[in-house]
């Protein structure tokens, strides 16, 4: 089997570092996100003691009664925002629903940019004030620490270091908290009902504050599942859809999913929560010049980030 390159990086190197140390940041992250698409971030931003309380508050919203969280589920927003229940998305090219459930935070816009109008408010669970405050506090650690990792691939991909930052202020990115939850009965699953899919992210970049179990997977370049596991607080970060888009598949959107666990422990939940960075819908996710060549010719239609998110959306059922 190959060497599977996820490495263990430390952003405070490239947000603080030497010049030298930030150059080495941004080529290891580089050549990780061209070879499988992922690594894992240590020193991001987030205590430990955030992360308990994120979980403990996530923990707490997905224990609430069926009835309370469906007044939370919002029609015509897709998903966007609030609560979406069982047997909702399904991974692209599937025919059966995740087994999952989840809750979408969405950006809050602070200035009177247009991008305020356009994205609904956030939906505040009444029951659990604090999951309204922590999770904001979530969104905007990881929306910084995901600017950061974008610099380090803008100098990677020869831009100027601040050229995702127009594009991803007041972008349309998303918190969102996941709970797969319990199976009491496996054997009345079909065979092919799995906690997610294999799928790839829509967007530029996914952070993943670390689940609460085992079962993340990549597929690897010669075919085979992977196991990704982040150490204690560290974040998972992956590429998107978009990212792959604008780089003309110099950096890889890698396939991945989460399997179900042994029979035994399906009675257990397992809670994640990942942070899909996006840019606003207006960014043009047409292929960098720099990433086309004769042997590497361009490999897709031009399109907007709000044009291609729409579709996606669609695709996964989300979206009508």
């Amino acid at each position: 089997m190959s060497v599977v390159n996820i490495p263990r990086l430390d952003l405070n190197t490239y947000i603080n570092g030497t010049e030298e140390q930030r150059k080495a940041f941004s080529n290891a992250i580089g050549k990780a996100f061209n070879e499988t698409g992922f690594v894992t971030i240590t020193n991001h931003g987030l205590s430990k003691e955030l992360i308990d309380d994120l979980y403990k508050q996530v923990k707490a919203l997905f224990a609430l009664p069926g009835d309370v969280k469906m007044k939370y589920e919002i029609p015509g927003l897709a998903g966007q925002r609030g609560y979406t229940g069982k047997n909702k998305e399904t991974a692209k090219g599937f025919k059966i629903p995740d087994l999952k459930e989840f809750w979408q935070i969405g950006q809050t816009v602070a200035d009177d940019a247009p991008e305020k109008e356009l994205y609904p408010d956030n939906v505040q669970v009444a029951e659990l004030p604090e999951f309204n405050t922590v999770t904001l506090e979530v969104y905007k650690k990881l929306e910084g620490a995901g600017i950061h990792l974008l610099r380090a691939i803008a100098v990677y991909l020869g831009l100027g270091e601040n050229y995702f930052d127009d594009k991803v202020h007041n972008g349309n990115s998303i918190l969102r908290t996941l709970h797969y939850f319990p199976i009491e009965n496996p054997d009345a699953l079909p065979d092919d009902a799995v906690r997610a899919g294999a799928h790839e992210d829509i967007n530029l970049i996914t952070l993943l504050i670390g689940a609460s179990a085992d079962g993340l997977e990549l597929l690897t370049r010669d075919n085979t599942w992977f196991p990704v596991k982040a150490h204690g607080e560290d974040l998972v970060v992956n590429v998107g859809d978009m990212l792959q888009r604008l780089t003309n598949n110099k950096l890889k959107s890698t396939t991945h999913r989460v399997v179900n666990p042994p029979r035994e422990e399906m009675k257990n939940s397992r809670f994640s929560v990942p942070f899909f960075l996006h840019p606003k819908s207006t960014m043009d996710l047409a292929s960098l010049p720099s990433t086309i060549d004769a042997e590497h010719p361009k490999l897709y239609t031009d399109i907007t980030a709000g044009e291609y998110l729409d579709e996606r959306l669609r695709e996964i059922g989300l979206k009508k």
